[in-house]
């Protein structure tokens, strides 16, 4: 494995576990804006900020 792989590892991992935490949330909670299916979405493929916009704008606090 190089160098640039083995140092690309972790921030990789990070993404993925941040998008399943995302997923997770988003499965037990109310959303906001848009269906749970488009958020989902949005989190997959725009890693991180498509999670940190659900958190921030799509999840419903009450």
């Amino acid at each position: 494995m190089s160098d640039t792989a083995a140092a690309l590892l972790p921030l990789v991992l990070l993404g993925v576990a941040f998008v399943g935490y995302c997923l997770y949330d988003l499965s037990r909670h109310e959303v906001r804006y848009l269906p749970k299916w488009a958020w989902a979405l949005i989190c997959v493929i725009s890693i991180p900020l498509g999670g940190i916009v659900y958190l921030f704008v799509g999840r419903d606090h009450r």
